[in-house]
């Protein structure tokens, strides 16, 4: 299996961004299946079920979250009946999974999103613990894990931890891509961070003067997508068969 997965697609702009760049993707870097990260498409928090039809609209498999996966609260209504992948390691009865099957032929790929606890500011459960558990009886032909992450120490971690376990592990999360894309030593794919898909010129993906505001002053301000018709897209390419990671960068 050849699987695209595209890095945290940012508000408006993050959707124009796929809307110029996808063409290219699928040229230059076809594949069978693919994910994007959705976490920050709603005005830079959460995801709506419009966001989430959008997202379909592009061909994706499935959408995995993060952090700001319950910041609309409409996502409770849909997320059950939706391609969408929260962090496994929320509490047990936090609507929504932590693991989806997506099938490619006759073949079932396998794809879990985890969360890191390192500056995160949310009360989840062991990331490690969490895997370790989802791991135990599962069987599929590929299996992909993304770590929505702050630290690339943790990051690389959960990469070593699961290397030899799962297929791929690859980060999302500080909408910065990473030049580590590589084959661990017992044969996991990794990278710490995929990028992100939106405005080239926002502070990652919000705005920039806004942004420079809270560095600044240190008051807290309440941060707004980047309004550009300058964009970029962030992924890698994974493929299951030849065992490469391929990073991909576009840009106006």
């Amino acid at each position: 299996m050849r699987i695209a997965f595209i890095g945290d697609v940012y508000a408006e702009a993050g959707i124009q961004a796929l809307e110029k760049f996808l063409p290219k993707v699928r040229n230059d870097h076809p594949h069978d299946i693919l994910l994007i990260n959705g976490e920050n498409i709603a005005d830079g928090l959460g995801i709506r079920r419009k966001d989430y039809k959008t997202l379909m609209s592009f061909g994706a498999h499935a959408v995995t979250l993060g952090n700001h996966a319950f910041s609309k609260r409409e996502l409770f209504d849909f997320i059950d009946e939706a391609n969408i992948v929260r962090p496994l390691n929320y509490p047990k009865d936090t609507p929504g999974e932590g693991l989806m099957r997506v099938r490619f032929n006759e073949q079932e790929l396998v794809l879990l999103q985890i969360m890191g606890r390192i500056f995160m500011h949310d009360p989840l459960n062991n990331p490690f613990e969490a895997l370790d558990e989802a791991l135990e009886s599962l069987e599929a032909d590929a299996v992909i894990v993304d770590v929505h992450a702050e630290t690339t120490s943790e990051k690389l971690a959960l990469g070593h931890y699961l290397d030899g376990r799962v297929d791929a592990v690859v980060g999302t999360h500080t909408h910065v891509q990473t030049n580590d894309a590589m084959t661990l030593p017992k044969g996991t794919l990794y990278i710490t961070d995929i990028g992100m898909t939106g405005a080239k010129y926002g502070i990652l993906g919000a705005d920039k003067d806004t942004a420079l505001k809270k560095f600044t002053t240190g008051m807290p301000v309440r941060l707004r997508p980047q309004k550009t018709d300058i964009y970029q897209l962030g992924g890698v390419l994974i493929d299951t068969e030849k065992r490469s990671i391929e990073n991909f960068h576009y840009s106006d």
